[in-house]
């Protein structure tokens, strides 16, 4: 969960700091590197991040080995290599066709408290992740449920937020609240990563509201140019599986750079560190999950349409 106060730093943001003369802070230095067989190979550096990502062909994007996934779904994994504590990183990214799944959003509550995990995804679900930012036991900003609202939606420079209409079409839309005109579904999160492309600039520079040198594990969403769910997750990759919800990872602008080198268009940030949890379900049907620490309020679900009955003559 980030910090409430988080948010208001970035929402009264106005101008960056500056230094006496005016420049520009710069990142704290990091870099990252993917593994490549038995090398490792440099694809960022905060000294010379990019501005923006056009590149259909993008640096990670090109280097996944997809696996089918259930009903228009895939997914693959990386090895990265950062600074810090972030050294050895594990890569988890899901893509989903919204053209051949039924998106939905799913909470659960127990005496008042977030009851969400991957084990109400149900056996319909093909990938589930938990959705939004949360603030104690409740999901932080818009929520709409099945076309009812739940909470009310917030605006500020780095929310965005996602939509997806009673016909499926899926939107994320930036410092807006869209019309609700014909939206079933909607949740809100932030801070955003990428805005057609061009990362922020409260992520390019420090003292402009974001803690751009904080590193926790990690969950984005974002649309790539095709219009398809990008889901990507970070876990801790030194120690195996048995330590990797330990919440040690990349920075917010190492997140943003992951997303457009991963060929996002549009993307945000979701509650990571202990909250993140993803399931994915293989062509054969068997769930692959990585379960967080805590439950949480509230989920994106992807279900498996269900199939067309046939055309008696």
């Amino acid at each position: 969960m980030i910090p409430p106060l988080l948010l208001g730093r970035v929402a009264l943001v106005v101008a960056c700091l500056g230094s006496a003369e005016g420049t520009k802070l710069a990142l704290p230095s990091s870099r990252l590197a993917v593994r490549e067989g038995t090398v490792w190979r440099e694809w960022w550096n905060s000294a010379s991040a990019p501005e923006r990502y056009a590149d259909a062909r993008a640096t990670l994007a090109r280097r996944l080995r997809w696996r089918d996934g259930a009903a228009g779904t895939a997914w693959g994994e990386l090895a990265l290599a950062g600074v810090g504590e972030a050294w050895r990183t594990r890569l988890i990214v899901v893509r989903v066709d919204p053209r051949r799944v039924r998106l939905t959003l799913d909470t659960a509550f127990v005496d008042g408290n977030a009851a969400w995990s991957l084990d109400r995804a149900g056996a319909t679900a093909v990938a589930a992740v938990n959705a939004g930012q949360f603030v104690r036991s409740m999901p932080w900003g818009w929520v709409l449920l099945d076309g009812a609202q739940f909470l009310r939606p917030s605006v500020a420079p780095l929310v965005s937020t996602f939509t997806v209409t009673a016909g499926g079409a899926v939107r994320l839309a930036h410092a807006t609240v869209p019309d609700s005109a014909g939206v079933r579904w909607a949740f809100q999160s932030y801070p955003t990563l990428l805005n057609a492309g061009s990362v922020p600039h409260q992520l390019r520079e420090a003292g402009c509201g974001v803690d751009v040198a904080h590193r926790d594990a990690r969950l984005a969403l974002g649309l790539d140019g095709e219009g398809r769910l990008l889901i990507a997750m970070t876990r801790f990759d030194a120690i195996g599986s048995a330590f990797d919800r330990v919440p040690f990872g990349l920075t917010t602008p190492e997140m943003a750079a992951v997303m457009g080198a991963l060929g996002a268009v549009d993307a945000v940030l979701l509650d990571g560190g202990i909250s993140a949890q993803l399931l994915v379900r293989d062509a054969a049907g068997n769930a692959h999950r990585w379960p967080g620490v805590r439950n949480v309020p509230l989920a994106l679900v992807a279900h498996q349409r269900p199939r067309a009955a046939p055309t008696v003559p």
